[in-house]
Parts: structure tokens; C-alpha cells; sequence
């Protein structure tokens, strides 16, 4: 069984960042299944499509060409605003599942991060996480990234933005966001980058060695 660190949380949460480093850390691929949702969104977007069409978004989703994907233009304020609205769709979802979990079986191992890897995505993977933090604290956190961007944003339109998401992400019908049973909580609220990280490497510690038993 490949060796899956499912890495779930909400939107600024900074599981991103730590997905990274454990990727690197493990030398391990990297999948970032929220850019998947993005990509989907800014693709529906770019054709004068409707986010809330199911059909149309699905048929977006299954035509989806990774290669092309622009990673500046899929890490806008407006395409995680696409990606929520888009990824309540089941149909959207089934098209990005097989993709995702041929994904979680690489050898010996790989990095995954999103909002349903641990539930749905790799529900057996030897290591989960749920990366949190305070909704004031993840606003403020997008808000600096946006602005560093170019973005002419506010941090309350930015807080807003969160509350919209994550009621958005945990209240859809399917595969929503919500912490596995057995992921561990990881509120990086009062913890800076290096100390997530640090207390990330050490829960993926502890299942590597329970892993080999």
C-alpha cells in the first residue's frame, strides 16, 4: 500500500504550504486537488459558461488538460470563488476522482492536498491531517497573498469571502469538507510557518513508524 499523506482543511488554513514541504522533505509527488477544482472554474469562466450549471461544468471537468494550466491565473481570489461554486456539483467531482486516486496510488507514496482527500479521496491513507486555523487568521493570511499578488482587495471582503467558502465547502451534499476520524487536528493559528511544519513532519513521523510495523 503506498504510503499517503492526506493533507485536508479549509481555504488559508496553510495546509498548502505544509503539503509542499512534506513533499519535498519525503521526496514524494504533490498534488494539490483545490487547483483541479480552480483550473475547472477559470476554464468555465474563460468560456462565458454558468459556475452553477452542472452539465456544462462537468464537461468542463472531464476535458480538463493539466498541462495547460496556468498557476497564476487559477490562484486568484476570483477562481477560488469558482472552484467552490463549481466543486458542489457530483458530477464535476466523479470526473476529478479517478484522476486523484490514480494519483494516491503512486509507490512509493505521494502528498495530497484538499478538502475530501482523507474521506473520500484515500480514506486509507496512513497519514491524515487536518490543517486548520481561525477564520480571522486564514482572512488576514489570503488578504497579505492577494494584495502581494496586486489584488485591490480588503480584509473584510476577504473574511467574507471565508465564511461563504467554508459554509460553501462543509454544506455540499457531496464528499464535503469535514476532518476524518482519524485525522489528526492541526490548528496553526498561534504557529508560524516553520512551526506548522515541524508539527506536520512529526504526526507524519508517528505514522511512518506505526506504517512499517
Amino acid at each position: 500500500m503506498a504510503f499517503v499523506i492526506a493533507v485536508d482543511g479549509p481555504a488559508a488554513s496553510g495546509k498548502g504550504t505544509i503539503a509542499g514541504r512534506l513533499a519535498a522533505l519525503y521526496d514524494y509527488p504533490l498534488l494539490d486537488t483545490g487547483l483541479l477544482y480552480r483550473a475547472v472554474g477559470v476554464a468555465i469562466l474563460d468560456g462565458g459558461g454558468d459556475l452553477d450549471d452542472p452539465i456544462a461544468a462537468e464537461a468542463v471537468a472531464r476535458a480538463l488538460d493539466l498541462s495547460a494550466l496556468d498557476r497564476t491565473e487559477v490562484r486568484t481570489r476570483a477562481a477560488g470563488e469558482a472552484a467552490s461554486r463549481c466543486a458542489v456539483h457530483p458530477g464535476v467531482r466523479a470526473a476529478l476522482l479517478d484522476l486523484q486516486q490514480a494519483f494516491a496510488a503512486r509507490q512509493p507514496g505521494s502528498v495530497i492536498d484538499g478538502r475530501d482527500i482523507g474521506t473520500v479521496i484515500a480514506p486509507h491513507a496512513p497519514a491524515k491531517l487536518y490543517v486548520t486555523a481561525r477564520p480571522e487568521v486564514r482572512a488576514e493570511r489570503r488578504w497579505k497573498q492577494l494584495v502581494g499578488q496586486g489584488e485591490d482587495v480588503t480584509f473584510e471582503d476577504i473574511l467574507a469571502d471565508i465564511h461563504k467558502r467554508d459554509a460553501r465547502d462543509g454544506g455540499r451534499k457531496d464528499a464535503p469538507m469535514t476532518r476524518a476520524s482519524d485525522a489528526v487536528l492541526l490548528d496553526t493559528s498561534e504557529m508560524t510557518i516553520e512551526q506548522a511544519f515541524d508539527a506536520a513532519r512529526r504526526i507524519v513521523e508517528d505514522a511512518r513508524a506505526h506504517h512499517r510495523l
